[in-house]
C-alpha cells in the first residue's frame, strides 16, 4: 500500500530519515513507534505532502485516498451528524447533485447511492459518534456548542466514517477517555483498509495492530504482531547482536595478538600481514543502543496516617447550591489503596478528584479527611496552563525557595531535565518533558495521596513504564484516572465507577469493564438503527414511516425513468438491426449488435433495481 524507498530527509538542522525504506502491506494496521522527537509526526507530514520528500521516495497507489485527523473541526452551525456525514465526499456530492439534477440524470445518481448504501450512512455515523462518547441528543446539536476537545473527537469520527484507503492517526487516544479508547481499539480491529497509527497506548498497539513500524536512528523497520511481540523480537535481536559482537571482539583480539607477536619475524611476516588485512576488512557488528529513560521521583510519605484517609457518608457535591453533580457518596480510602476511577467524560470524575484534593467542599452529608493529609494532584490541564515564557529553573525556584541553586539544578536533573533543558522556555519543551516536570513537582513533598488525572498523555511507552515502576514503589494511596488501560490494570487494585450521578465500586476487572463499555455503546446506537427500518417500527410512529416512504417513491420514479430510457434505446437499435440493407456491412452489424447487448444488459439491471424498490415500498407500506 505505502512504499517508502531510500528516504532521506533533513530539516531544522537535523536528519530525520537516513536512507529509510519500508513497504506496508494493504489492509495492515501498523503502529508507528519510537521515542518522542524521532520524527513520527514528520513522517505523517511527508506522507500527506505537507513536507516535501524526494521524487519516488514515498509512493501510494494513484487512486488511494489518504485521511488524517490534523486538527479539531471548526465551531460551525452545522450539527455533529451533518459534519460527519459530509466526510463521505462521494455521498455528499451525489446528494448535492440530486437537488439540481435533470430527470435523466436522477436514475444514475440514485443507482449509485443505492450501490454505496447511502441510506445506512446516518446510522453508521451515529454509531461512531456514540462510540466516541457523544449522546444521541448531542448528534443534533451544532458544532459551535462543543469545546475543542470534543470537536477533536468529531474530526476523528469523520476520518473513521470516510474510511480512506490510508488512515493516519497521531495519538488518537490523547483526547479520549478510557471508554472512548476501548471503543476505538475495537473499531480499528475491524477497519477495512490500511491504517498507520502513532500511539504510546500499549493495549491499543497490542489489540488493534497487525504490525509495528519502528523508527530509530533515521531508519524504519517493520515487525509483524503487536507491541509485546515487537519487544520480544527487539530483545532477541539485541541479544544476538551482543553475542555476535562478543565473538567478533574475541576473534579480533586473537588476530591482533598474532600480529603483535609475529609481525617482526621474517618467517611469519606474510601470515601477520594476512591477519592485518582480515582485521581491516572486519565490519563492526552494530548493536542496539537504547537511550536511558530517567526515572520518576515519587517519594513516599515519611509517616503513615491512621486509617481511613477519607470517608464519605451520604455526601453530595456540586458547584451550585441545590444542584449536585455527585450524590449519595458512601466510600472509604486507606493509605494502601490504589483506586482506578472509571467513567465517561462528564460523569463527574474531575469533580470527585477536586473534592478529594480539598479544592471543592461537599454540599451535604459527611466528608471525613485527616487534617494532616497531604495530597499531590496532577491533572492534564496543568500542562496547558503553564506559562510559555517560564523555565524549569524558575519553576523549581518557586517550589524550593530556600534551597541552593545547585540543589535545584540537581533536583531537575533527577526529574530527567538535563542542564541544557533547565533554562529552556516551557514553550520549547516537548509535551513529555512538561509532563515529567509537573508529575515530579506534585509528588515532591511526599504526599499521602496522589491523584493522577491522565498522567500519560504526553509520555512515550518507556516513560510510561518508568511511571509505573515509580507508582509501584510509592507507599501512599493513589487515585488514577487514565485512558491507558495497561497502566490502570497494573496500578489499580480496586475500581470505582462514576455514573448516574454517583461513584460506586465496580464489581469486575478491566476486561469486564471493556465488555460493559462496548455493550453499552451498541445499546446506545439502537434507536438510530430502528429509525432506519420503518417496516419494523412500532405502529404508533406514522410520521417516521412517511419520512422513509417518500424517498422510496422518489427512487422508484427515477428508476422508472431509467427503464423507459433504456427500453427506448433497445427499441431504436432493434429497428436499425431489422433493416436488410444493414447486413451488407458486417462491421456495422457487429458494432450495433454489441451496442444492443450492452443496452439490454443495462435495461435488465434497471428493471431489477425498479422491482427491488417496488418490493421495498410494498413492505414499508404494509
Amino acid at each position: 500500500m505505502l512504499q517508502i524507498n531510500d528516504l532521506t530527509f533533513d530539516a531544522w538542522g537535523r536528519r530525520f530519515f537516513d536512507h529509510a525504506s519500508v513497504s506496508l502491506p494493504p489492509g495492515a494496521k501498523v503502529g508507528l513507534i519510537g521515542r518522542n522527537g524521532v520524527g513520527k509526526s514528520t513522517l505523517f507530514k511527508l506522507i500527506l505532502g505537507h513536507l516535501q520528500a524526494g521524487d519516488d521516495e514515498i509512493s501510494l497507489p494513484k487512486s488511494a485516498r489518504v485521511g488524517s485527523v490534523d486538527q479539531e473541526h471548526p465551531a460551525t452551525p452545522f450539527t455533529l451528524l451533518e459534519t460527519v456525514l459530509e466526510a463521505d465526499e462521494e455521498r455528499h456530492g451525489l446528494l448535492t447533485r440530486l437537488e439540481t439534477a435533470e430527470p435523466e440524470e436522477m436514475g444514475e445518481i440514485w443507482a449509485r447511492l443505492i450501490e454505496i448504501d447511502a441510506d445506512a450512512a446516518p446510522a453508521k455515523a451515529s454509531e461512531i459518534l456514540v462510540g466516541l462518547g457523544f449522546t444521541q441528543d448531542d448528534l443534533a446539536r451544532p458544532m459551535a456548542e462543543f469545546s475543542g476537545g470534543w470537536r477533536m473527537r468529531v474530526a476523528l469520527a469523520a476520518a473513521l466514517f470516510a474510511e480512506p484507503d490510508m488512515l493516519l492517526l497521531d495519538e488518537p487516544t490523547n483526547y479520549l477517555d478510557l471508554e472512548g479508547a476501548l471503543w476505538l481499539e475495537a473499531r480499528l480491529q475491524k477497519y477495512p483498509h490500511t491504517a498507520l497509527i502513532v500511539s504510546h497506548d500499549r493495549e491499543l498497539l497490542n489489540n488493534s495492530c497487525t504490525h509495528m513500524l519502528h523508527l530509530a536512528g533515521g531508519k524504519l523497520e517493520l515487525y509483524t504482531g503487536g507491541y509485546d511481540d515487537f519487544e520480544k523480537r527487539r530483545a532477541e535481536k539485541a541479544r544476538l547482536q551482543l553475542s555476535a559482537k562478543a565473538k567478533q571482539d574475541a576473534e579480533r583480539a586473537h588476530l591482533q595478538a598474532f600480529v603483535d607477536r609475529f609481525k617482526a619475524k621474517a618467517s611469519k611476516a606474510a601470515q601477520a600481514q594476512s591477519r592485518m588485512k582480515r582485521l581491516a576488512k572486519m565490519e563492526p557488528v552494530a548493536t542496539t543502543i537504547e537511550e536511558r529513560v530517567a526515572p520518576f521521583t515519587l517519594p513516599s510519605p515519611p509517616r503513615p496516617l491512621p486509617p481511613p484517609l477519607i470517608r464519605l457518608e451520604k455526601a453530595n457535591v456540586g458547584y451550585e447550591p441545590g444542584r449536585s453533580i455527585l450524590r449519595n457518596l458512601n466510600l472509604r480510602m486507606d493509605l494502601d489503596d490504589r483506586i482506578g476511577l472509571l467513567g465517561v467524560n462528564g460523569a463527574g470524575k474531575s469533580t470527585f478528584a477536586k473534592m478529594i484534593a480539598g479544592a471543592l467542599g461537599v454540599q451535604s452529608g459527611e466528608f471525613h479527611r485527616d487534617r494532616k493529609m497531604k495530597v499531590g494532584w496532577f491533572h492534564q490541564h496543568q500542562i496547558e496552563a503553564m506559562d510559555p515564557e517560564d523555565t524549569p529553573l524558575e519553576i523549581i525556584r518557586r517550589a524550593m525557595p530556600d534551597a541552593s541553586e545547585s540543589s535545584r539544578r540537581s533536583r531537575l536533573a533527577q526529574f530527567g531535565l538535563g542542564f541544557e533543558k533547565q533554562e529552556t522556555k516551557v514553550e520549547s519543551l516537548s509535551g513529555g518533558e512538561r509532563a515529567r516536570l509537573l508529575l515530579n513537582l506534585v509528588a515532591m513533598d511526599a504526599p499521602h495521596m496522589l491523584i493522577l488525572d491522565e498522567p500519560t498523555n504526553h509520555l512515550d511507552i518507556d516513560s510510561r513504564r518508568a511511571l509505573l515502576d515509580a507508582l509501584n514503589d510509592y507507599e501512599g494511596a493513589v487515585i488514577l484516572i487514565t485512558h491507558d488501560r495497561s497502566l490502570m490494570e497494573l496500578v489499580a487494585d480496586r475500581l470505582w465507577l462514576a455514573a448516574d450521578g454517583t461513584v460506586k465500586p465496580f464489581d469486575g476487572d478491566m476486561d469486564d469493564y471493556a465488555k460493559f463499555v462496548l455493550d453499552r455503546a451498541k445499546q446506545a446506537v439502537k434507536p438510530t438503527q430502528v429509525a432506519r427500518e420503518p417496516a419494523k417500527a412500532e405502529p404508533a410512529a406514522p410520521a417516521k414511516k412517511t419520512v422513509a416512504i417518500e424517498p422510496l417513491k422518489r427512487k422508484i420514479e427515477a428508476a422508472e425513468q431509467v427503464v423507459t430510457r433504456q427500453t427506448r434505446q433497445v427499441a431504436e437499435l432493434d429497428a436499425q438491426l431489422a433493416d436488410p440493407q444493414l447486413y451488407k456491412n458486417p462491421t456495422k452489424v457487429a458494432e450495433l449488435t454489441k451496442r444492443r447487448d450492452n443496452a439490454k444488459a443495462k435495461l435488465d439491471e434497471a428493471e431489477a433495481t425498479w422491482m427491488g424498490l417496488a418490493e421495498e415500498l410494498a413492505e414499508a407500506e404494509a
